[in-house]
């Protein structure tokens, strides 16, 4: 394959850089925002998908790809920007993502919580899996916790997408006048200097 690895990265190698880029976060976040930029989509689509995929990021199901899919189609958002949206949450920010979604549930169903709060066999109830468990004190919080925070950090990274795209999209169209302008003037001149003489 072109542009392969001559020595393909390990597991944990790829976990590393999916935690840590090899270069820094600033040009990272840089190409991520090409990226999104890029998209060959109208602004309210990009922004749209991308208000998608943060939305999603807040649930604690890992099923974020389906559910930005999903709300993406639902508001007419651009598919690839929802995926590249659901980068909100990685391992760095889940903590900070479904803690928040948890902490806003409980303040949500504070009357329909155990008075007991979060139980002292959590451990091995997440190890155990034991989903039925899990959903009053852990998961029907997330749930209804993460559906306020989602639309809220949704509808702000709609809006700085939607006016980051127009920006680049109106630059992007003012360029290609300007460079179409400029290949006329020079095949009209070439015209005129090459013309018979009358």
């Amino acid at each position: 394959m072109l542009f392969r690895r001559r020595v393909s990265e390990s597991y944990w190698e790829r976990f590393r850089l999916w935690l840590w880029p090899r270069r820094s976060f600033s040009r990272s976040l840089q190409y991520f925002l090409k990226r999104i930029f890029r998209l060959k989509a109208t602004p309210h689509a990009v922004a749209a998908g991308v208000a998608s995929g943060v939305f999603a990021s807040f649930f604690p199901l890992g099923v974020h790809f389906i559910i930005a899919a999903a709300v993406s189609y639902m508001i007419a958002g651009n598919l690839v920007a929802a995926i590249l949206g659901t980068a909100l949450g990685n391992p760095v920010t889940f903590p900070f993502l479904w803690g928040a979604s948890w902490e806003t549930g409980k303040l949500m169903l504070h009357h329909h919580l155990p008075h007991h709060g979060t139980p002292a066999h959590l451990g091995a109830m997440l190890h155990d899996l034991t989903v039925s468990q899990l959903w009053g004190p852990i998961l029907k919080p997330m749930l209804v916790g993460a559906v306020p925070l989602g639309i809220a950090t949704g509808l702000i990274f709609y809006a700085v997408t939607r006016w980051g795209v127009g920006r680049f999209q109106d630059r992007r169209r003012k360029r290609f006048a300007e460079r179409l302008a400029k290949v006329n003037q020079a095949a009209c001149a070439d015209g005129g200097i090459g013309s018979p003489a009358q």
